[in-house]
């Protein structure tokens, strides 16, 4: 008999195939920290660029703050942190800005080349000038500072634009002409500020006249200072008093 061949399988066989393997996942890269503080000054500055607007017609309220803060893409949950005095430190942070606008500018000066009566005319219009686009917002500003809560705020802010002014002319005073040029020249842009709210032409040429009128004025009696001590200073009993003391 002769054989039979075998029956092939049914079922062939099927190829190996490899198993596929899951990727590997990669760990998560850390996330930077980011610096609060300066993330924080920038929305102070969105929130502040947003307000000016509505403070030339509602002042510095609590209502304008959170509009603002709308605008500005925060949560009215954050302006208790962003500005802890509300309203007034929202001034507060105004001020400041255009304190440190007013030093870039300056830096940018040949100052040194000026006269200082020129330097510190050129300080004070130059704040005005910052002020200028938002001169209703810095109106109601300064009638907020004149209020009895804030005035002691107001004096701050006052003394820290004309410490700036007067750093940015150069001034490295030490001894006590350091607080009395700062006193005077507080007077000087106090009631410059306040003129040039008052000054509705175009060119503000009022308001620098009355600026060169003050700084003249100061420059005068400056003269008339040195003058008078010089005069006592060759009197026996005042020149023994304006004596540097000896120290013990």
């Amino acid at each position: 008999m002769s054989e039979t061949p075998k029956k092939k399988s049914a079922a062939r066989k099927k190829p190996a195939t490899k198993k596929k393997t899951a990727p590997k996942m990669e760990a998560p890269k850390e996330t930077p920290k980011t610096d609060t503080r300066r993330d924080d000054q920038q929305m102070r500055q969105a929130v502040l660029e947003a307000a000016l607007p509505h403070a030339a017609f509602d002042g510095f309220t609590d209502a304008v703050m959170q509009k603002a803060c709308l605008e500005a893409g925060c949560v009215t949950g954050d302006l208790a942190r962003l500005f802890e005095n509300g309203p007034a430190g929202l001034i507060e942070f105004y001020s400041a800005s255009v304190d440190a606008e007013m030093e870039k500018r300056l830096a940018a000066m040949d100052l040194k080349a000026m006269k200082i009566r020129a330097r510190v005319a050129a300080a004070v219009k130059t704040r005005l000038a910052i002020l200028r686009p938002h001169k209703e917002a810095a109106r109601r500003a300064a009638a907020l500072l004149s209020l009895p809560m804030n005035v002691s705020l107001g004096a701050k802010l006052t003394y820290r634009t004309v410490d700036a002014m007067w750093r940015a002319a150069g001034d490295t005073a030490t001894d006590f002409n350091f607080y009395t040029k700062r006193g005077i020249l507080a007077g000087v842009y106090g009631a410059t500020v306040m003129r040039w709210l008052n000054d509705t032409s175009e060119d503000e040429a009022a308001t620098d006249e009355f600026l060169a009128a003050r700084i003249e004025n100061v420059m005068q009696f400056e003269k008339f200072k040195g003058q008078a001590k010089t005069v006592l200073a060759n009197l026996p009993a005042f020149g023994d008093w304006l004596k540097p003391k000896a120290k013990p």
